[in-house]
């Protein structure tokens, strides 16, 4: 990070503002990958797993030891993609290696272990609450040895990448069954007519090209029946297995934000003064200063936590952790880094200082891989579980 990344940022803007961002990538990101791939500095983020084999053996970190390199990464926004741990091909890489069959990983996951290729994972969808995934309306219809898929999602980021080769799409493919057993998932190529990129979708104006946010439409989009994962119906089960581990990471690289906004902060306030002494100097941001140090560290134990348990009794048992940190994580990065903006004043919604971007960045995470109010009404159900346990072994 040190070495190779923190300098190569300017020359990373520089290249990005002289090309077409949306259809090119910058010469020197593919320098540090080169880079980061001899040093064997690649795919760190999965842990050891019974489903590694001859396509994919993992380097063997656990979540914890991750957890920690996935904060230093978190400090600059495409460093994760140089170690080839960017959401989300993480999350899909993780859904390949578990649930894909020889011929899909052959396929779709290897191009992708090897960073030849990126993805895009097709989930929420603009004309329902898409919280409650039992509300998404997206078709997969069986037909002969295929399945035809016909739908509208959105906020699909890196969709529109241009090494994006997959997306993997929930939908629907029996609406009378069972709600939980009524979605599917399938592997789609980027490539296959019906297809169409409707829009890119900016976060407060930031359009993060290359990678990006999208509305794609899906019309009569063809896919040879082999492309279903798991197998019809199985679409809730995948997506437990995938956004677990996807949580923690952007936790992970949330702690970092929090630590960047704090470096800012403290240089900010001591170089500059008002009413007769350093801004520092000022009570209030005295109090700022300390609470925002107390959260980073409560945030990192929590995460760390959370990835303890992932590793000792796995994601399912760790799920309370998990929404526990998806939760707090980003809401105290969001407000760190509003106090830092705060501390630079007009410079601090400004690009000077890239905090705007880094708050837009924030404040995307309360609604990644599902919004706060759905961690919190699982992690309230699962409270007062046991103390309804508790009362029905007493009466």
């Amino acid at each position: 990070m040190d070495e190779h990344i923190v300098p190569a940022v300017p020359i990373y803007q520089q290249q990005l503002a002289a090309i077409d961002r949306w259809a090119e990538i910058p010469p020197i990101f593919e320098q540090l990958k080169a880079k980061a791939r001899a040093e064997g500095l690649w795919n760190i983020f999965m842990p050891p797993s019974e489903h590694d084999d001859a396509f994919f053996t993992s380097v063997g970190l656990t979540n914890v030891e991750y957890a920690p390199i996935a904060e230093l990464m978190g400090r600059v926004s495409f460093a994760s993609e140089v170690f080839n741990c960017m959401a989300p091909d993480t999350g899909n890489f993780e859904v390949l290696h578990r649930y894909g069959t020889p011929a899909q990983k052959q396929r779709f996951m290897v191009p992708l272990r090897d960073g030849e290729t990126r993805s895009a994972f097709l989930m929420t969808e603009p004309a329902v609450a898409s919280s409650d995934a039992r509300n998404i309306q997206t078709e997969i219809r069986r037909e002969g040895d295929e399945y035809v898929v016909n739908g509208r999602k959105w906020w699909s980021s890196g969709a529109g990448h241009p090494h994006c080769a997959f997306y993997i799409v929930m939908g629907k493919t029996d609406p009378n069954a069972a709600p939980y057993h009524q979605q599917s998932m399938i592997l789609v190529p980027r490539n296959t007519p019906g297809i169409t990129l409707v829009r890119h979708l900016p976060v407060f104006g930031y359009d993060h090209a290359p990678h990006g946010h999208f509305e794609v439409l899906l019309e009569n989009v063809r896919v040879p029946a082999e492309n279903m994962l798991l197998g019809e119906g199985r679409g809730f089960e995948i997506a437990q297995g995938r956004l677990g581990p996807g949580r923690i990471h952007h936790t992970m690289r949330n702690i970092a934000t929090m630590e960047v906004a704090l470096e800012k902060t403290c240089r900010r306030l001591l170089s500059r003064r008002a009413f007769g002494k350093a801004i520092a100097e000022h009570s209030v941001w005295e109090e700022r200063i300390a609470r925002a140090r107390c959260e980073i560290e409560m945030a990192r134990l929590l995460c760390l936590k959370a990835a303890h348990m992932m590793d000792t009794v796995g994601n399912k048992e760790a799920r309370a952790e998990i929404a526990m940190i998806k939760i707090a994580a980003p809401k105290m990065a969001q407000q760190i880094v509003d106090d830092a903006i705060q501390a630079h004043g007009g410079g601090g919604v400004s690009d000077d200082f890239g905090l705007a971007e880094l708050w837009a960045n924030t404040r995307i995470v309360r609604l990644t891989d599902g919004p706060d109010e759905v961690h919190e009404r699982q992690l309230a159900r699962m409270e007062l579980a046991k103390y309804r346990e508790r009362d029905g072994a007493t009466s």
